[in-house]
Protein backbone atom coordinates (compact mmCIF):
# COMPACT_ATOMS: atom_id res chain seq x y z
CA UNK A 1 0.00 0.00 0.00
CA UNK A 2 1.56 3.36 -1.16
CA UNK A 3 2.24 5.83 1.91
CA UNK A 4 0.30 9.11 1.68
CA UNK A 5 3.30 10.92 3.46
CA UNK A 6 5.30 10.04 0.20
CA UNK A 7 2.73 11.03 -2.38
CA UNK A 8 2.40 14.27 -0.96
CA UNK A 9 6.38 14.48 -0.95
CA UNK A 10 6.24 13.98 -4.26
CA UNK A 11 3.60 16.25 -5.49
CA UNK A 12 5.56 19.17 -3.39
CA UNK A 13 9.17 18.26 -4.98
CA UNK A 14 7.45 18.77 -8.45
CA UNK A 15 5.81 22.20 -7.91
CA UNK A 16 8.91 23.58 -6.13
CA UNK A 17 11.30 22.15 -9.01
CA UNK A 18 13.71 20.97 -6.48
CA UNK A 19 14.94 18.83 -3.36
CA UNK A 20 16.85 21.87 -1.94
CA UNK A 21 13.47 24.36 -2.51
CA UNK A 22 10.88 21.29 -1.20
CA UNK A 23 13.04 20.80 1.79
CA UNK A 24 12.83 24.57 2.45
CA UNK A 25 9.28 24.79 2.41
CA UNK A 26 8.83 21.33 4.69
CA UNK A 27 11.51 21.54 6.73
CA UNK A 28 12.97 18.41 5.73
CA UNK A 29 16.65 17.85 4.93
CA UNK A 30 16.71 17.20 0.89
CA UNK A 31 18.39 13.83 1.33
CA UNK A 32 15.20 12.56 3.21
CA UNK A 33 12.69 14.11 0.48
CA UNK A 34 15.27 11.80 -2.01
CA UNK A 35 14.85 8.84 -0.04
CA UNK A 36 10.94 9.05 0.17
CA UNK A 37 10.52 9.89 -3.81
CA UNK A 38 12.99 6.60 -4.04
CA UNK A 39 11.03 4.38 -1.66
CA UNK A 40 8.16 5.73 -3.87
CA UNK A 41 9.42 4.54 -6.86
CA UNK A 42 10.44 1.34 -5.84
CA UNK A 43 6.98 0.47 -4.42
CA UNK A 44 5.47 1.56 -7.83
CA UNK A 45 8.10 0.31 -9.95
CA UNK A 46 8.84 2.48 -12.24
CA UNK A 47 11.15 6.03 -12.13
CA UNK A 48 9.10 9.15 -11.47
CA UNK A 49 11.73 11.74 -12.60
CA UNK A 50 15.49 12.21 -13.65
CA UNK A 51 17.59 13.88 -11.54
CA UNK A 52 20.74 16.51 -11.92
CA UNK A 53 22.50 18.61 -10.28
CA UNK A 54 20.74 21.65 -11.99
CA UNK A 55 16.74 20.39 -12.12
CA UNK A 56 14.57 17.86 -12.08
CA UNK A 57 12.40 16.46 -14.79
CA UNK A 58 9.23 14.20 -14.56
CA UNK A 59 9.13 10.90 -16.69
CA UNK A 60 6.05 10.04 -18.67
CA UNK A 61 4.79 8.29 -15.49
CA UNK A 62 6.00 10.30 -13.42
CA UNK A 63 4.27 13.11 -14.63
CA UNK A 64 0.95 11.39 -15.56
CA UNK A 65 1.24 10.10 -11.87
CA UNK A 66 1.71 13.63 -10.70
CA UNK A 67 -1.52 14.19 -12.66
CA UNK A 68 -3.56 11.96 -10.96
CA UNK A 69 -2.26 12.57 -7.67
CA UNK A 70 -1.70 16.44 -7.30
CA UNK A 71 -5.41 17.44 -7.29
CA UNK A 72 -6.10 14.95 -4.59
CA UNK A 73 -3.73 15.45 -1.75
CA UNK A 74 -4.18 19.31 -2.78
CA UNK A 75 -8.03 18.59 -1.48
CA UNK A 76 -7.14 17.05 1.83
CA UNK A 77 -4.43 19.48 2.76
CA UNK A 78 -7.33 22.45 2.05
CA UNK A 79 -9.78 19.84 3.78
CA UNK A 80 -7.47 20.11 6.94
CA UNK A 81 -6.87 23.37 6.81
CA UNK A 82 -10.24 24.60 6.41
CA UNK A 83 -11.24 22.39 9.53
CA UNK A 84 -8.59 23.81 11.73
CA UNK A 85 -8.66 27.66 10.38
CA UNK A 86 -12.52 27.68 10.24
CA UNK A 87 -13.54 31.56 9.12
CA UNK A 88 -9.88 32.19 8.04
CA UNK A 89 -9.43 35.24 5.84
CA UNK A 90 -7.42 34.98 2.60
CA UNK A 91 -4.04 35.14 2.81
CA UNK A 92 -0.54 34.27 1.60
CA UNK A 93 0.81 34.84 -1.88
CA UNK A 94 -1.03 34.41 -5.61
CA UNK A 95 1.21 33.87 -8.39
CA UNK A 96 -0.88 35.31 -11.44
CA UNK A 97 0.69 34.46 -15.05
CA UNK A 98 -0.34 37.27 -17.84
CA UNK A 99 0.29 38.12 -21.58
CA UNK A 100 2.17 41.32 -21.10
CA UNK A 101 -0.41 43.99 -22.36
CA UNK A 102 -2.67 42.37 -20.01
CA UNK A 103 -2.62 45.68 -17.23
CA UNK A 104 -3.85 47.69 -20.65
CA UNK A 105 -7.39 46.54 -20.24
CA UNK A 106 -7.39 44.81 -16.64
CA UNK A 107 -7.68 48.22 -14.66
CA UNK A 108 -4.96 48.48 -11.47
CA UNK A 109 -7.30 49.84 -9.28
CA UNK A 110 -8.95 46.50 -8.99
CA UNK A 111 -5.92 45.22 -7.86
CA UNK A 112 -5.55 47.84 -5.55
CA UNK A 113 -8.73 47.40 -4.17
CA UNK A 114 -8.78 43.69 -4.19
CA UNK A 115 -5.33 44.16 -1.83
CA UNK A 116 -7.17 46.50 0.17
CA UNK A 117 -10.31 44.24 0.84
CA UNK A 118 -7.65 41.28 1.86
CA UNK A 119 -4.84 42.50 3.65
CA UNK A 120 -3.14 39.57 4.59
CA UNK A 121 -2.89 38.38 0.49
CA UNK A 122 0.15 39.25 -1.99
CA UNK A 123 -0.07 39.32 -5.53
CA UNK A 124 2.85 38.50 -7.56
CA UNK A 125 2.29 38.96 -11.77
CA UNK A 126 4.69 37.62 -14.42
CA UNK A 127 3.90 39.20 -17.28
CA UNK A 128 4.53 37.63 -20.42
CA UNK A 129 3.22 36.54 -24.42
CA UNK A 130 4.98 33.68 -23.35
CA UNK A 131 2.37 30.71 -22.25
CA UNK A 132 3.42 29.84 -18.24
CA UNK A 133 4.01 26.03 -16.93
CA UNK A 134 1.41 26.43 -14.05
CA UNK A 135 3.09 23.19 -12.05
CA UNK A 136 7.14 24.03 -13.01
CA UNK A 137 6.36 27.77 -12.24
CA UNK A 138 4.44 27.53 -9.27
CA UNK A 139 1.18 29.87 -10.94
CA UNK A 140 -1.87 29.76 -8.92
CA UNK A 141 -3.78 31.68 -12.09
CA UNK A 142 -2.92 31.92 -15.72
CA UNK A 143 -4.44 34.56 -18.23
CA UNK A 144 -4.08 32.59 -21.74
CA UNK A 145 -4.63 33.77 -25.51
CA UNK A 146 -6.32 31.59 -28.18
CA UNK A 147 -8.27 28.49 -27.94
CA UNK A 148 -7.98 26.54 -24.92
CA UNK A 149 -6.02 22.94 -25.31
CA UNK A 150 -6.60 19.52 -23.40
CA UNK A 151 -4.92 19.64 -19.87
CA UNK A 152 -4.91 18.85 -16.64
CA UNK A 153 -6.13 22.36 -15.22
CA UNK A 154 -9.57 24.26 -15.35
CA UNK A 155 -10.63 26.99 -18.01
CA UNK A 156 -12.92 30.20 -17.77
CA UNK A 157 -13.20 31.02 -21.36
CA UNK A 158 -14.10 34.84 -21.97
CA UNK A 159 -15.90 35.92 -24.75
CA UNK A 160 -14.09 36.42 -27.56
CA UNK A 161 -15.18 40.26 -28.86
CA UNK A 162 -15.02 41.79 -32.15
CA UNK A 163 -13.18 44.85 -32.75
CA UNK A 164 -12.75 47.05 -36.22
CA UNK A 165 -9.92 48.85 -37.98
CA UNK A 166 -9.14 52.28 -36.43
CA UNK A 167 -6.51 54.84 -37.54
CA UNK A 168 -5.58 58.44 -36.56
CA UNK A 169 -6.96 61.40 -38.07
CA UNK A 170 -3.68 62.62 -39.26
CA UNK A 171 -3.37 59.09 -41.17
CA UNK A 172 -6.62 59.64 -42.57
CA UNK A 173 -5.62 63.19 -43.79
CA UNK A 174 -2.75 62.61 -45.33
CA UNK A 175 -3.74 59.41 -46.91
CA UNK A 176 -7.37 59.44 -47.19
CA UNK A 177 -9.61 56.19 -46.01
CA UNK A 178 -10.02 53.12 -48.14
CA UNK A 179 -13.62 53.32 -49.43
CA UNK A 180 -12.90 49.11 -50.34
CA UNK A 181 -11.43 45.92 -47.95
CA UNK A 182 -8.95 45.51 -51.16
CA UNK A 183 -8.00 49.34 -51.01
CA UNK A 184 -6.50 48.43 -48.03
CA UNK A 185 -3.28 46.56 -49.69
CA UNK A 186 -2.07 50.08 -50.50
CA UNK A 187 -2.52 51.87 -47.31
CA UNK A 188 0.14 51.15 -44.83
CA UNK A 189 -1.24 48.99 -41.82
CA UNK A 190 0.58 47.95 -38.63
CA UNK A 191 0.28 44.39 -37.67
CA UNK A 192 2.42 42.20 -35.72
CA UNK A 193 5.57 40.80 -37.54
CA UNK A 194 5.06 38.11 -40.04
CA UNK A 195 7.56 36.25 -42.07
CA UNK A 196 6.62 37.15 -45.29
CA UNK A 197 6.33 40.41 -44.88
CA UNK A 198 2.41 40.83 -45.45
CA UNK A 199 -0.31 39.66 -43.15
CA UNK A 200 -3.34 38.01 -43.81
CA UNK A 201 -6.43 40.02 -41.77
CA UNK A 202 -9.64 38.45 -42.29
CA UNK A 203 -12.79 40.11 -41.73
CA UNK A 204 -16.40 39.61 -41.69
CA UNK A 205 -18.52 42.60 -43.76
CA UNK A 206 -22.29 43.44 -43.64
CA UNK A 207 -23.56 40.48 -45.22
CA UNK A 208 -22.27 38.17 -43.32
CA UNK A 209 -19.59 36.45 -45.38
CA UNK A 210 -15.99 36.73 -43.99
CA UNK A 211 -12.79 37.94 -46.48
CA UNK A 212 -9.44 38.30 -46.79
CA UNK A 213 -6.77 41.12 -47.92
CA UNK A 214 -2.84 40.72 -47.79
CA UNK A 215 -1.99 43.79 -45.62
CA UNK A 216 1.71 45.52 -45.17
CA UNK A 217 3.27 48.33 -43.73
CA UNK A 218 6.52 50.08 -42.66
CA UNK A 219 5.77 49.28 -39.15
CA UNK A 220 5.53 45.97 -37.04
CA UNK A 221 5.02 45.13 -32.85
CA UNK A 222 4.78 41.87 -31.35
CA UNK A 223 2.26 43.37 -28.78
CA UNK A 224 -1.03 45.21 -28.88
CA UNK A 225 0.15 48.50 -26.94
CA UNK A 226 3.14 49.29 -29.21
CA UNK A 227 0.47 48.46 -32.18
CA UNK A 228 -1.70 51.10 -30.63
CA UNK A 229 1.00 53.49 -30.33
CA UNK A 230 2.57 53.33 -33.89
CA UNK A 231 -1.36 53.92 -34.87
CA UNK A 232 -1.73 56.75 -32.76
CA UNK A 233 1.21 58.24 -34.18
CA UNK A 234 -0.15 58.12 -37.62
CA UNK A 235 1.53 55.30 -38.75
CA UNK A 236 -0.77 53.67 -40.37
CA UNK A 237 -4.53 51.29 -40.10
CA UNK A 238 -4.62 48.93 -37.18
CA UNK A 239 -6.71 46.15 -35.74
CA UNK A 240 -7.18 46.43 -31.94
CA UNK A 241 -8.89 44.81 -29.11
CA UNK A 242 -11.96 47.01 -27.75
CA UNK A 243 -10.78 47.18 -24.51
CA UNK A 244 -7.63 48.40 -25.64
CA UNK A 245 -8.83 50.92 -28.18
CA UNK A 246 -12.52 52.05 -26.89
CA UNK A 247 -11.19 55.25 -24.63
CA UNK A 248 -9.58 56.02 -27.81
CA UNK A 249 -11.95 55.84 -30.36
CA UNK A 250 -13.89 58.07 -27.38
CA UNK A 251 -12.05 60.84 -27.57
CA UNK A 252 -11.11 61.00 -30.95
CA UNK A 253 -7.43 59.69 -31.05
CA UNK A 254 -8.88 56.59 -33.43
CA UNK A 255 -11.38 56.74 -36.03
CA UNK A 256 -13.00 53.93 -37.60
CA UNK A 257 -12.25 53.08 -41.16
CA UNK A 258 -14.33 50.55 -43.33
CA UNK A 259 -16.70 50.56 -40.24
CA UNK A 260 -18.88 48.03 -41.94
CA UNK A 261 -16.24 45.26 -41.55
CA UNK A 262 -15.41 43.58 -38.60
CA UNK A 263 -12.80 41.08 -36.97
CA UNK A 264 -13.22 38.51 -34.20
CA UNK A 265 -9.97 38.82 -31.70
CA UNK A 266 -8.01 35.51 -30.00
CA UNK A 267 -9.76 35.81 -26.82
CA UNK A 268 -8.83 35.05 -23.40
CA UNK A 269 -8.98 32.54 -20.52
CA UNK A 270 -8.52 32.49 -16.79
CA UNK A 271 -6.52 28.92 -16.15
CA UNK A 272 -5.86 27.74 -12.83
CA UNK A 273 -4.87 23.86 -11.44
CA UNK A 274 -8.11 21.73 -11.86
CA UNK A 275 -8.50 20.74 -7.95
CA UNK A 276 -11.42 21.14 -5.96
CA UNK A 277 -10.20 22.69 -2.61
CA UNK A 278 -8.04 25.78 -4.14
CA UNK A 279 -6.17 27.89 -1.27
CA UNK A 280 -8.73 30.70 0.06
CA UNK A 281 -6.35 33.96 -1.78
CA UNK A 282 -6.41 32.12 -5.14
CA UNK A 283 -10.55 31.53 -4.79
CA UNK A 284 -10.69 35.17 -3.85
CA UNK A 285 -8.42 36.32 -6.56
CA UNK A 286 -10.46 33.80 -9.05
CA UNK A 287 -13.86 35.73 -8.02
CA UNK A 288 -12.38 38.79 -8.34
CA UNK A 289 -11.74 38.11 -12.38
CA UNK A 290 -14.90 36.41 -12.90
CA UNK A 291 -17.07 38.83 -11.19
CA UNK A 292 -15.17 42.26 -12.80
CA UNK A 293 -14.61 40.29 -16.23
CA UNK A 294 -18.10 39.88 -15.81
CA UNK A 295 -19.87 43.27 -15.16
CA UNK A 296 -17.78 44.13 -18.37
CA UNK A 297 -19.48 41.38 -20.32
CA UNK A 298 -16.39 39.53 -21.32
CA UNK A 299 -16.76 35.77 -19.68
CA UNK A 300 -18.79 33.56 -21.75
CA UNK A 301 -19.96 30.22 -20.22
CA UNK A 302 -19.23 28.20 -17.28
CA UNK A 303 -15.76 26.28 -16.16
CA UNK A 304 -14.44 24.06 -18.97
CA UNK A 305 -13.03 21.23 -17.36
CA UNK A 306 -9.72 19.70 -18.10
CA UNK A 307 -9.73 22.27 -21.48
CA UNK A 308 -6.53 24.70 -20.94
Amino acid sequence: MLDLNDVAVFVQVVRCGSFAEAGRRLGVPPNTLSRRIQQLEAQLGTRLMQRSTRKLTLTGAGQDFHDRCAGAVDGLVAAGQALVAGGQAPSGLVRVAAPADFFDFFPMEWVSDFLAEHPLVKLDFVLSDAPADLIAEQIDVAFRGGPLRDSGYIGRRMATRSGGLLASPAYLARRGAPATLQELAAHDCVTPPHPGGRTTWRLTGPDGVEEEVQVGGRFTGNTAQALRKAALAGLGIVQLPPPIATRDEQEGLLVRVLPQYRYTGRGLSVVYPSRKHLPLAVSAFIELVVGKLGQMGLLLGAPDTGKA
